[in-house]
């Protein structure tokens, strides 16, 4: 007791002594100390680039989002004019918001869904399954801008080797594609979706479906269910906060959409794929209308982040985690 005692005045001097950055951090000795100061001096590059690449450019373009500016002098405050102009007085703002909902109407459910096709299919154990996981992934590993490239020469009306082969099997008037305006958001979705299905999304599935019990589906063949059956009430159930993570990212990157409808077909033809992000980037490096640009921006941000927590919110309905 005596020396419990005589120890207690030491140990609250050395609590007393610590230095505010030590309070700071949580540390409780010197070492600990040295520990996090060195911890901060080598995430340091990490949090200055944070701070001046990403954090400085998002407070400036909140700032220009209410003024008139054009590069060549001074951004001119004018408060609310560029979005007023944008959702009442731009012919464009609304028709490239519902194109970009469209294509993410028309994306998200392919990609997402056949994703998950591939992952399952992928996930059987079969002879010659890396082989088709290295194959599937491929394409997620080669530039957007080469990808729309590629595909841009593949789906040319005259001489692109698709309309090439179909005219070859009797087809005499094949799509135009890109081409044309009644096919060129389809054809922009359609790359898209095939660039999609064996990503990031694939492995995160794959990553989930391994992550079942196999327990479960032992349980499932006892009670008499079939493939069909252990699919249903056992897979999704378990599978729904990847299902749940990978909605969310898809739909962040559908109203994202740019480089493939910028490289292969520049928003034509006829504004037929002119998505909004297309319309933010002509109006503020086209144009050079960086204020009314940064204030679409901002109304692309508002949105992401609104269908964001309306997934989230909404998510506990249906997603089932495990030991919840």
């Amino acid at each position: 007791m005596a020396v419990a005692e005589s120890g207690a005045p030491a140990q609250g001097a050395t609590n007393g002594n610590l230095s505010l950055f030590s309070r700071l951090v949580g540390a409780q000795t010197p070492f600990q100390t040295k520990r996090a100061v060195w911890g901060y001096v080598y995430a340091a590059p990490w949090i200055l680039g944070l701070i001046i690449f990403w954090g400085g450019p998002i407070l400036a373009s909140f700032y220009f989002g209410f003024t008139e500016y054009a590069v060549i002098g001074s951004p001119r405050f004018t408060g609310l004019s560029n979005y007023i102009r944008a959702f009442s007085g731009d012919e464009l703002f609304w028709p490239s918001l519902g194109r970009t909902f469209t294509f993410a109407g028309m994306y998200i459910p392919f990609a997402v869904g056949g994703a998950l096709i591939l992952a399952v299919l992928l996930n059987q154990k079969l002879f010659g399954t890396t082989v088709f996981r290295t194959l599937f992934f491929v394409p997620h590993l080669i530039p957007a801008v080469a990808l729309a490239v590629l595909w841009t020469f593949l789906l040319a009306p005259r001489v692109g080797p698709v309309n090439e082969f179909l005219r070859s099997i009797g087809i005499s008037d094949p799509p135009g594609w890109l081409a044309s305006r009644d096919s060129a958001l389809a054809s922009v979705t359609m790359i898209n979706v095939w660039a999609a299905m064996g990503g990031n999304t694939m492995l995160i599935f794959l990553a989930g479906l391994q992550g079942v019990p196999q327990e479960l589906y032992d349980a499932a063949s006892i009670d008499g269910g079939g493939a069909w059956a252990k699919f249903r009430h056992v897979t999704l159930p378990m599978l729904t906060p990847t299902i749940f993570f990978n909605v969310v990212l898809a739909v962040i990157g559908a109203l994202k959409v740019f480089t493939t409808a910028w490289v292969a077909t520049q928003g034509g033809p006829s504004y037929a794929t002119w998505f909004f992000a297309l319309h933010i980037y002509f109006q503020a490096f086209q144009y050079f209308r960086l204020g009314y640009g940064s204030a679409l921006a901002w109304v692309l941000a508002a949105i992401l982040m609104f269908f964001t927590w309306v997934q989230v919110r909404y998510s506990r309905r249906w997603v089932h985690y495990e030991g919840g």
